[in-house]
Formats: C-alpha cells, structure tokens, sequence
C-alpha cells in the first residue's frame, strides 16, 4: 500500500506507515460472549460465532486504517513462563466454555490461511507480541494501532503506538487510546502506565497492588514524582523527603487533604517494594520478538492484499455471505468486488 496521509473519524492524520497488531484471543473472547446467542456455525457444522465476529471486527479495522501490514498474537495455550513464574497467575478465572476453546485453537490456521502473519510465541501471550509491535514501529518509523479489550496493553502508548480498545459497540463506537487520551483517563502519562498499573495491581491477572495504593493515589505519585524510580531513590537516600515535600506543597496550593505521610508509610511498609517490582516483572511484555515480518518483499504474509481465491475460499467457509463479501472488497483490493 502507499503511504498517504490519512484523516477519519477514529484515526489520526499519519505520514508514516502503519501497522495494525490484533490481539486475536481478546477478541475471540469478546465475540464468543456477544455472539453466542446465534449459534453460528461453519460449513463443516463447527461452532464459529466468535471466529465470525473476531473476523468481522479486524476486516472492518482495515477497512478504517487502511494499514499496510498486520500481524496478530496468539497465546501459546500449552505452556506459559508467568505461571510457571507465579503458579496464581490469572487463578480465579472461570473455566473456559468447550466451543470458546474449539475456536481459540482454530484461530490462528484460519488467519494463516488467508495469508495473514500470526505470532504464537512460546510460553508467552499476545500482549507479548504486541509489545513487540509496538517496538517494531517504532525503529521503523512506523506507526502502530494495536487493537484489544485487554488494558494491559495500555504500557504500549506513544507517540508511535494508539490503542483501539474494543467495548460495546464494535469497532466504531471504540475509542482510540493516544497518549493524551490515555493522560485525560488515568491522569498518568504514557511511559508510567506500567509503573501506574503494577502499583493499584491487576485482579484479573491475580496481581494484588501494593497494599493501601489504589488508582487515584498511584496517578498522584506518578504526577509528583515522576516515575517510581525517582520515588524509590527518594525513600532510599533521602528517607522520601522529597515526596513529603511535593504532596505538602500540592496540599497547600490546591487545599487537598495532605495524605504523602500516609504514601509513604505505605511505600515503606515491608514487602511494597517487592510487590511493586514483582507485578512490574510479570506485567512487562516482551519487546524482542522476530514477528517475522518482511514489508519490503510483496506477497509475504502480514502484507496486503491477500489473494482473492484463497479469501473467498476461507471466510466463506465460515458461511457469512455479507462477511465474504466484505472481505473481497477490503482484503484484497479487487474492483470487481466492489458492490458484491
């Protein structure tokens, strides 16, 4: 594709080029819950409602954001080094419904498929590749849209990457997540996400936070501070000095109620360091993987369009005509299938 300044409703103008990195078990998740009530299945009479509408979700992506490659994450299903890090991590979550896995393991055949570029990295997860996407646009000079439900990828945001994050109402009605965006709804600025989300923790990884630091008061030492690692050397050297001094003088200026005594209690009290550095450990994503792709050779996967038989032949399997239809027009570039 050729690079062009690009202006709609849900994206930025953009000179650089542009990849789209899907969390493909995130969207799989969400279109199994939204779309089971159809019952959908495929032409071999296989459940295929979310694989449908996980399709149907990045099609309609591409046809907003006009990338010029994209690559999607797996996650490897047989093994993970954070659990075998943390035994707990994500412990508590409810057992996956049998169709939701028949769906998940044909995922990535489907997309490989169509041509598309997927990344399963050993004992890692999709956010793993999205990191690295996010990584790879960057010493490109590329741009990135990463699209998830999942915040954790919120770590990812810069100037380079936008988070589309997929709620109720699809790919339009989503909002997509830039650094400013990202500041107005956390109060944090985008390279402190990470520290932000390993001190109020994660429930739904099963990562406590550090004991007595929730949301609004990690975004204030975040914005006192300005990282952890300042907070740290602060309480290391200084006896958190500093800190005491900048929530006194914010509660003098603005008339707050004083509370760096009682974040720095916190902060020192035994195992908040430990805590803190643990989740940073496990939340991290990895930013080193090869996605293996290859934008200066044509026709490799990852690089659009994709052929028109093979498009034809693999969504319509999934027995959706208006969705094969779509993907022709969007997918591989074809004039004649325009108004199919």
């Amino acid at each position: 594709m050729t690079t062009i300044t690009m202006t709609t409703s849900s994206s930025p103008p953009r000179q650089r080029k542009l990849l789209l990195a899907v969390d493909a078990p995130s969207l799989l998740h969400r279109n199994h819950h939204a779309r089971a009530h159809t019952r959908l299945a495929d032409r071999s009479g296989r459940p295929a409602w979310a694989l449908h509408g996980m399709l149907r979700q990045i099609i309609e992506s591409i046809d907003s954001f006009a990338p010029d490659a994209v690559i999607f994450g797996l996650d490897d299903r047989a093994a993970s080094l954070r659990r075998d890090f943390y035994p707990d991590y994500k412990a508590g979550r409810a057992e996956k419904d049998d169709q939701l896995v028949d769906q998940l393991d044909r995922a990535g055949s489907l997309l490989d498929a169509l041509g598309l570029a997927t990344l399963t990295p050993p004992g890692l997860e999709a956010d793993d590749v999205n990191a690295s996407a996010a990584t790879w646009a960057e010493e490109n000079d590329w741009n990135c849209v990463i699209i998830t439900s999942d915040r954790d990828a919120f770590a990812h945001i810069s100037d380079h990457t936008s988070i589309l994050r997929l709620i109720d109402g699809g790919i339009n009605g989503s909002p997509l997540l830039t650094p400013s965006r990202l500041r107005i709804m956390y109060g944090v600025a985008a390279e402190n996400y990470l520290e932000y989300a390993a001190l109020r923790g994660d429930a739904s990884d099963n990562l406590p936070g550090v004991t007595g630091i929730g949301e609004k008061s990690a975004s204030a030492l975040l914005s006192h501070m300005g990282s952890m690692q300042a907070a740290w050397a602060d309480i290391e050297h200084n006896n958190g000095d500093a800190l005491l001094a900048a929530f006194d003088s914010w509660a003098e200026e603005t008339g707050a109620r004083r509370i760096g005594a009682s974040l720095l209690k916190r902060l020192t009290a035994d195992g908040a360091r430990e805590r803190f550095e643990f989740n940073v450990r496990i939340m991290s994503g990895r930013t080193d993987l090869d996605l293996g792709l290859t934008p200066d050779i044509p026709g490799t996967p990852g690089l659009l369009p994709l052929d028109i038989e093979r498009v034809e032949r693999v969504v319509g399997h999934l027995n959706m005509e208006a969705t094969t239809a779509l993907a022709l027009r969007v997918l591989t570039g074809d004039p004649a299938s325009i108004g199919r």
